[in-house]
């Protein structure tokens, strides 16, 4: 049996049990949503009111209301390419990274 090797593809891909399909990419993604939440909590706490603002879309949305959007529409962005294009998500990401900025920046 070959090695797999640290941080490859198929390193990233390992199932890591039998209950359901925890990889090591799947859960790199809920430590990172988790992180930004308590981040948006930890900039609630230190600047009270998130200084909510109206963007090009017209509506008034604060710090968590923009992280809400960023991370919903990426995660639409995924489904969408894994629905047309395939895997790897690569591509993906960065289109919703894109997103992700252009929603903090002028939403």
């Amino acid at each position: 049996m070959e090695e797999i090797v640290t941080f490859s593809f198929e390193w990233w891909t390992q199932p890591l049990g039998t209950w359901m399909a925890w990889t090591r990419s799947t859960i790199a993604l809920f430590v990172l949503v988790g992180l930004a939440i308590a981040t948006m909590g930890l900039l609630e706490v230190l600047t009270p009111g998130g200084a909510p603002r109206r963007g090009v879309f017209g509506l008034d949305t604060t710090r968590g209301d923009r992280l809400f959007m960023s991370i919903l529409g990426t995660a639409f962005i995924c489904l969408a390419w894994l629905f047309f294009v395939g895997s790897p998500l690569w591509w993906a990401l960065l289109i919703g990274c894109a997103w992700s900025t252009f929603v903090f920046r002028f939403v």
